[in-house]
């Protein structure tokens, strides 16, 4: 053999292998065959699913780098839980660079895909829906993004969670974006997170819409620089069935928009309507905690332009009846513990209008609260840090 030859037969057994397409049917077997591919499957291959129902009894997992899981459409290709043995995940995913897409998960006994660690992850087209309305037993996620860097959600639908429908914990680099929230405890929830963006979503029928958490005692700390735009946040009016202990069993049923001990939060240029307790709600930490590391206050909070409806009108607060008196039937649009650190809590954009509850410090008890209007010196412009989901991420989906 010459020497040339020699050399293209030693490339042409480095190079890698083309990226393939694992097309998984629906029908008998279908679950051993699904997870046989995500075992299989290697970095740029497709694990395609045809239309119909896949009845599934064990939970899926993926620990591949750059596959794509992709279904013919979140109503065609459906993976069906309702059977499923055990309490877990419909699918975990714990690899990057990965992207679901075009499928629909149901009835998980447990969250309905959660992605642990895994950088630069899409999930675009995705529904996951328990079918049997809001109830207490249903998976606590729907969507569940967890210590992630880079992540898109996108064009998504989640109905029933019992704690939030689309999730982002703990992660960084964000865009949750164009998805529908309905029939959640939670509808979006950005959590220990920092530079996100969440826009373009409609969050209707939960009991709050979305919120914008920091709690103590996670691996991950410090959540903020959030922007929360151009989203439709209406009608949240299911009562909470999230079971008792949750973080989230205490969001009064009525909430629009609900913050609480973040560092830099912008809402802007969002429609609010018919949220009954308040369309914004900034708060501080109320519980005891042991966490050093911990910040309970609401810090550098904006509240520019809104188009604020009806709301306000049936809050679900203690005292109501005179709250509802004493601001004329219906309470502002924005309600404000009151409770600041360094003068640096709420700003608002001129025009508007809320109320304070007057508190001082975080865990203080809420019968010392002396309610009355917000009396803020308005804005004139501000600028926020650049946020979202890295570029690299959205010229993936092209």
């Amino acid at each position: 053999m010459n020497r040339l030859v020699l050399a293209a037969a030693l490339l042409a057994s480095a190079a890698p292998l083309a990226a393939e397409t694992h097309r998984i049917e629906a029908g008998e077997g279908a679950g051993t065959r699904l997870q046989e591919a995500l075992i299989l499957a290697a970095p740029g291959d497709v694990i395609e699913l045809g239309e119909g129902r896949f009845i599934l009894t064990d939970g899926l997992s993926l620990d591949v780098d750059g596959v794509t899981v992709q279904g013919a459409g979140m109503d065609k290709s459906i993976l069906d839980f309702t059977g499923q043995q055990g309490a877990g995940e419909g699918l975990l995913v714990t690899s990057d660079n990965v992207t679901l897409r075009g499928f629909g998960i149901e009835n998980p006994k447990g969250d309905g895909i959660k992605s642990k660690g895994a950088d630069m992850i899409i999930y675009d087209s995705v529904r996951v829906e328990w079918t049997g309305g809001p109830k207490a037993t249903n998976g606590a996620y729907g969507i569940y993004p967890v210590e992630s860097v880079g992540v898109l959600v996108q064009r998504s639908k989640v109905v029933g969670a019992s704690d939030a429908g689309i999730y982002v914990g703990q992660s960084r680099d964000i865009t949750v974006r164009g998805n529908l929230v309905e029939y959640n405890v939670a509808g979006i929830e950005i959590e220990n997170s920092r530079r996100a963006l969440v826009t373009e979503n409609i969050a209707t029928h939960n009991t709050g819409g979305l919120l914008v958490f920091d709690l103590p005692g996670l691996p991950v700390m410090g959540g903020g620089n959030v922007i929360m735009r151009r989203n439709v946040v209406k009608d949240n009016d299911t009562p909470n069935f999230a079971p008792p202990g949750n973080i989230v069993a205490s969001v009064r049923r009525g909430t629009g928009i609900l913050v609480m001990a973040n560092d830099g939060v912008l809402i802007e240029d969002n429609a609010l309507e018919g949220n009954a307790t308040a369309h914004v709600m900034v708060i501080s930490y109320m519980q005891p905690f042991d966490d050093a590391r911990y910040n309970p206050y609401a810090r550098n909070v904006i509240i520019g332009p809104n188009a604020f409806g009806r709301g306000g009108d049936d809050p679900q607060l203690d005292g109501k009846e005179a709250l509802l008196e004493a601001f004329g039937g219906a309470l502002p649009p924005v309600l404000w513990d009151g409770i600041v650190e360094d003068d640096n809590g709420l700003r608002i954009a001129e025009g508007v209008t809320g109320w304070s509850l007057n508190l001082s410090r975080p865990g203080q008890s809420m019968a010392e609260a002396q309610p009355g209007p917000l009396d803020l010196t308005p804005l004139e412009s501000w600028e926020f840090p650049k946020v979202g989901a890295p570029a690299e991420l959205e010229a993936r989906l092209k």
